[in-house]
């Protein structure tokens, strides 16, 4: 069983599941623990699952205008709970605190190997986003 609470993580918590799950990768390696603590100091929606005993299984971020839209920055389960719904539940949540289906649409940029969890929630490849990066992206992986 889990459960799903709205909380702040701290950075180093954050920064422990991440090496649990396969979002470790996602994070350029600049400044990497500095802007995870901006990170989750301030984003919108901030919800974790945790098991029965406490332990941090899935983390679900969100930027959102609660009128409109939901950008979700960051959707991970840890490896050993996938496949439990967590991650489904994790986004049913978010859409709901953000406004709800009929009023917020959901946007997100996935990884190729979460295209089909994301197929299965019913989202779409969109080609109708815009791009502004100019940040030096040194990829690494949270170990």
């Amino acid at each position: 069983m889990f459960r799903i609470i709205s909380e702040r993580l701290t950075a180093e918590e954050y920064i422990g599941f991440l090496k649990r799950t396969d979002l470790g990768s996602q994070y350029p390696l600049k400044r990497f623990e500095e802007r995870i603590a901006r990170l989750v100091n301030t984003v919108s929606i901030s919800l974790t699952a945790r098991n029965d005993d406490g332990l941090l299984i899935g983390v679900l971020f969100g930027l959102t205008d609660f009128a409109y839209w939901l950008y979700v920055t960051d959707l991970g389960v840890d490896r050993r709970y996938e496949r439990q719904g967590i991650g489904r539940k994790l986004m049913q949540t978010a859409h709901e605190m953000a406004g709800g289906e009929k009023d917020i649409a959901v946007y997100l940029v996935a990884n190729e190997n979460a295209v089909p969890f994301y197929e299965k929630l019913g989202m779409k490849k969109a080609d109708d986003v815009m791009k502004y990066n100019h940040i030096e992206w040194t990829e690494f992986t949270v170990e």
